[in-house]
């Protein structure tokens, strides 16, 4: 059996996921989404990850950053090394690009910030 803490919404249901006879077996959801939230999280975990990357700009030196999608949660670390070498070298504002198809998954780096923008105004 495995506990899982269900984060999506909130209620925060303490989740017991268990396999019998080949079918996943979920206990302690209060609404329908955590049989979905348990299933997903059992058979491939997917996380959004914000964080930052560096900019070239000495007023900026880093820019508020997300992925325009969910990754595998193993590739989390992976992907915190790949954005160490990531520096933006223009003024990028909310919803620009900062780093495409990051770790060949399909999936972008999303800048969540105008204050390059604010900047270079």
């Amino acid at each position: 059996m495995k506990e899982i803490l269900c984060i999506i919404c909130p209620n925060g249901c303490r989740l017991r996921a268990e396999e019998k006879g080949g079918e996943l077996k979920v206990a302690g959801n209060r609404c329908s989404r955590g049989i979905d939230f348990a299933r997903a999280e059992i058979i491939s975990p997917m996380r959004s990850v914000t964080t930052t990357v560096r900019t070239v700009f000495p007023d900026i030196p880093v820019l508020p950053v997300r992925t325009g999608g969910e990754i595998p949660k193993g590739k989390i670390l992976e992907l915190m090394q790949f954005l160490g070498g990531v520096t933006v070298k223009e003024p990028l504002g909310i919803g620009e690009t900062a780093a495409e198809n990051i770790l060949g998954l399909g999936i972008n780096m999303i800048v969540t910030s105008n204050i390059l923008k604010e900047l270079s105004s």
